[in-house]
């Protein structure tokens, strides 16, 4: 198998982990760096690759078989553009733009150009979220009533110092930040999201921003869903501490982010701990208990591997440009819902 080439835009540090991973992998080969920053230069030098200071630069020397962007957010819909009319498929971090009208006209450029774009909720590639869903789909469960979600940790005070300190002001808080990754694996679970209500608070830390958010979620299948998130919480009980993909963050590996529902049984994710009726339904009567045993690895590498798998055009998308696009459009419910106190139905 020939490795694609594949160039990286941004040098900072998800793109850094980006690059290491196609360095790293036998599916890709880095192809080049786009970043225009200082500490460019010093990337690119390491791995021995050339260093352009913008996509249209690039693109007029070399056309690589895809991008990833890991560019500010605000640059994801431009950048996404401009690889769509060069006609490289396109990898783009989260969010996949900065505002729904800018993501809806980059995925819709995208389709009408026959031109693959993934949306990098790297969670999507990992073992332990590929298990949940084969479990899901299998009907082991029965259909799915409802789901709880947490994501609830503690971000140290310092946190809040950088620069300006933005991250105390609307727009820092831990829904635009945080909460688009569990809405992504929420519905990855449970399908489409079509009305939320939601209320936040400030009232721990006492920024201008929330600290804490609690949601109420209707998925189109007619189950229910409730959110609990906050980064000023005292618990483990967020992917992060709980999935052990990330040791760069305390392990409680004996706890649960989500908890899935159904009418024959339960999954709690990530402990994979399964609870089905083999007999009568009732809370009169036992489950049967096992614990589903996962193959770990790394699920940035594995999203690489995936993308890889779509230049080729041997698979589609996992998570795709519409998928990053409907995650989006449930987290600008959730500012909406929480600004006006009133629920917001989504189409």
């Amino acid at each position: 198998m020939v490795p694609v080439r594949i160039a990286v835009a941004g040098a900072g540090l998800i793109g850094r982990r980006h690059i290491e991973e196609i360095d790293a992998g036998s599916s890709a080969e880095l192809a080049s760096i786009v970043d225009p920053g200082p500490g460019a230069p010093e990337v690119a030098g390491k791995f021995g690759v050339p260093l352009y200071r913008s996509l249209a630069e690039m693109f007029e020397t070399d056309r690589p078989d895809g991008v990833v962007l890991a560019t500010p957010n605000r640059l994801h819909v431009d950048g996404g553009l401009e690889s769509v009319a060069a006609r490289v498929p396109v990898l783009v971090e989260k969010p996949i733009g900065h505002t729904v009208e800018g993501a809806r006209r980059l995925v819709e450029a995208a389709e009408a150009a026959g031109v693959p774009l993934l949306t990098g909720h790297h969670r999507n590639y990992s073992p332990i979220m590929s298990r949940a869903r084969e479990v899901v789909r299998s009907g082991v469960l029965g259909a799915i009533v409802a789901v709880v979600g947490t994501a609830l940790f503690y971000k140290p005070d310092d946190y809040f110092d950088v620069g300006d300190g933005w991250r105390r002001r609307p727009g820092g808080g831990p829904i635009l930040l945080n909460l688009i990754h569990e809405i992504n694996n929420l519905q990855s679970l449970v399908g489409d999201v079509v009305r939320v209500q939601a209320t936040t608070s400030s009232a721990t830390r006492g920024f201008e921003v929330e600290d804490t958010a609690a949601m109420i979620l209707t998925f189109a299948s007619g189950a229910l869903g409730t959110f609990l998130l906050s980064d000023t919480a005292a618990s483990p009980r967020s992917w992060e501490q709980t999935s052990l993909e990330n040791t760069t963050y305390a392990a409680y590996p004996d706890e649960d982010c989500y908890h899935l529902a159904g009418t024959r049984g339960s999954l709690s994710v990530p402990t994979m701990r399964l609870r089905v009726y083999e007999g009568e339904r009732s809370w009169w009567e036992p489950f049967e208990t096992s614990m589903l045993e996962v193959e770990r690895s790394d699920p940035l590498a594995n999203q690489i591997a995936h993308f890889a798998d779509v230049i080729r055009g041997e698979v589609d998308p996992i998570c795709s440009g519409r998928d990053g696009l409907a995650s989006l459009l449930v987290l600008d419910a959730v500012v909406e819902s929480a600004r006006t106190g009133r629920p917001v139905e989504l189409a």
